[in-house]
């Protein structure tokens, strides 16, 4: 298993402790980071999420970039 999917797989298993780091990794894998004026955001496709950088990331986003993730597969 690669790096890329073990990375997946952790933040699926366990979405409440995801570190921003991890976080910014998996959108980077499928999309990009966009620096907004007061939040940054994840494009993945035609598919944009602002969220808050705060360490852990905040559950909500987590969920949300995964159902993102999800509908790009």
């Amino acid at each position: 298993m690669s790096k890329r999917k073990k990375l997946e797989n952790s933040i699926r298993n366990n979405t409440a402790n995801v570190i921003l780091e991890d976080f910014e990794a998996l959108i980077k894998q499928y999309g990009q980071i966009k620096e907004g004026a007061k939040h940054p955001k994840a494009i993945l496709g035609k598919d944009v999420l602002p969220y808050k950088r705060t360490n852990p990331v905040h559950r909500p986003y987590v969920v949300d970039l995964l159902e993102m993730i999800d509908n790009i597969k």
